[in-house]
Parts: C-alpha cells; sequence; structure tokens
C-alpha cells in the first residue's frame, strides 16, 4: 500500500500526528491496518488534525478499532453519565460546559480532571479512546497523558517481580465519591457492573509489551494488602506513573480528533479554562479482559 499521508512525531514518548489523512472517508483495511501499526509505535497516541466529521464518520472510524460502548452491542457506560450520552447517537459521550437553550448541559463540564484509565472499572475496560474537539479555547483546556508502559519499564526488575502477580481492584465509587456532584450519581452503578478486579501490571495484546494498570481515578485498593499497605504501594505507582518524563501535554485545536490507548496511557484533562466554551465528543473502544 503505498502510504497517502505522512508523520510528525510530537513527543519522544511517542505520541505522533497524521497529517493529509481524512479520516471521514472510507478506510481500506490496509490503511486501517497501518493506523494500528503506527498508533502502537506511537505510545498508544495519534492525533489527527483538521478533521471535519459529523457524528456518523467519527463513530464510524472508532468502529476500525472495536465495537463501541453505547453501540449494537448493547454495553452502555455507566448510568451516571447517560445524561451527557448525545441524544441521536448513544456511542458518543458529550464533553462539555455548554448549556442548550432550556439551560441543560450539552455534556459533563471539566469531566476527567483526576488521573485515570477510561472505564477501567469495566471487566472489559476501553481500549481506544477517540475525542473530537468540535470547539476550544483560544486559551486553556489542555489534556495530559502520562505513558504507564515507559513508567513500568523504568522500574527495578525487583520491583517487576514484586509487582506481577498483585491484583488491584477497580470501582467506579472511587470516582463518585470525589468527582461527581452528589445528586446526579445513580445507584444503580453500584450494583457490581462497575467493579472489577485486574492485574496491576498488564500486558498489551497486539505489542506484548508489559504496563502499570492502576490509576487514581478508578483503582480502589489492592487485593490481599492491608488498606496501610495498599495505600502505600498505589501512591507510590501512581507518583511513579506521572512524573514529567512520561506526560505528554496536548494543547488543542478545534477539528482535533486524538485517539488514545487507555491500556498504556492515563490522562488527565485540565479545568483552566473558566466559562469560556468548550465541546467535544467521545467514542470508547470496549477492550478485552486484561492480562
Amino acid at each position: 500500500m503505498k502510504r497517502n499521508f505522512h508523520v510528525k512525531h510530537l513527543s519522544p514518548l511517542g505520541p505522533s500526528e497524521i497529517i493529509g489523512l481524512d479520516v471521514g472517508n472510507a478506510l481500506d483495511q490496509d490503511s486501517v491496518d497501518e493506523i494500528r501499526s503506527l498508533w502502537n509505535a506511537s505510545g498508544g497516541i495519534l492525533v489527527f488534525r483538521d478533521q471535519d466529521l459529523s457524528p456518523e464518520q467519527h463513530i464510524a472510524f472508532s468502529r476500525y478499532f472495536g465495537p463501541l460502548f453505547g453501540g449494537p452491542e448493547g454495553v452502555p457506560l455507566q448510568d451516571t453519565v447517560s445524561r451527557y450520552i448525545h441524544p441521536d447517537y448513544p456511542e458518543i459521550y458529550r464533553v462539555s460546559n455548554r448549556v442548550d437553550d432550556d439551560g441543560k448541559p450539552l455534556g459533563r463540564a471539566r469531566a476527567g480532571t483526576y488521573w485515570h484509565s477510561d472505564v477501567s472499572f469495566r471487566e472489559q475496560p476501553a481500549s481506544a479512546s477517540v475525542l473530537y474537539a468540535k470547539q476550544i479555547p483560544d486559551v486553556g483546556g489542555d489534556t495530559l497523558f502520562a505513558n504507564t508502559q515507559a513508567a513500568y519499564e523504568d522500574l527495578s526488575q525487583t520491583l517487576k517481580e514484586t509487582l506481577a502477580p498483585l491484583h488491584a481492584v477497580h470501582d467506579f465509587a472511587v470516582a463518585a465519591a470525589t468527582q461527581y456532584a452528589k445528586p446526579i450519581v445513580i445507584d444503580d452503578d453500584f450494583d457490581g457492573t462497575n467493579q472489577a478486579i485486574h492485574p496491576v501490571v498488564r500486558t498489551h495484546p497486539d505489542t506484548g509489551d508489559k504496563s502499570l494498570f492502576v490509576n487514581p481515578g478508578f483503582t480502589s485498593h489492592l487485593q490481599n494488602f492491608s488498606a496501610d499497605e495498599s495505600a502505600s504501594i498505589l501512591g507510590y505507582l501512581y507518583e511513579h506513573i506521572t512524573k514529567p518524563e512520561y506526560i505528554y501535554r496536548h494543547c488543542w485545536q478545534e477539528n482535533d480528533l486524538l485517539m488514545w490507548d487507555n491500556r498504556i496511557n492515563s490522562h488527565y484533562a485540565i479545568a483552566n479554562y473558566g466559562d469560556t466554551p468548550r465541546y467535544l465528543e467521545r467514542t470508547t473502544v470496549i477492550g478485552e479482559r486484561p492480562r
């Protein structure tokens, strides 16, 4: 296949910009395979600039990489965020501080202002998140990404061996207790559907590389450890993962489409733009059970 686009590296960690590709057009399998290969080689972060996408095109592109939460597969996101789902496209979760003519929020304002990996509290968490920027402040509203694969690689061999057999509990209740206004949390989200146990160190199904799979947004505790022991170990890992050398900071432009791999990245949305309008739409690919 002859490549009809070129790649610009954005960070030593691998994130890259794809230039000259309109993802709104139908892609053949060779093109999809090359994008996936570049994604795996780019620290799990690809940026497609200047995209003019309808919701249908956004969904169609995302579906090349797997089934979507909210799609025909019948797997919704947690009930608490249902009010932020696009009314016409259940695959699209809206992130926005804008309101409609009736004063109703168009999306979740200042969503993701904590380190997390999307939907890590499910048995099959998110693999790709595909976020499309439709309205962006002139200044502010950047998103930080922490490369948990690079963070794992820099651990001592002794600590890697210590972490290898460990599992952690991921629970939506962690975020619900601190990141959501109490009146909007829906009790049905605590029926066990939004709690899962995953290995602390997971292996990427495409590359075979290992990464740390814990995050302060949704990880509750380590299995078979006391509360103090769990907090101490997790606290060290969170501090290690978010060292500056593992961080890529994305400065959004309107019509950016950014695709990241939740299996090897945690992220944090910086809410420093006041009341300046901001509106983005996200699709979320259902991943495999972590191993």
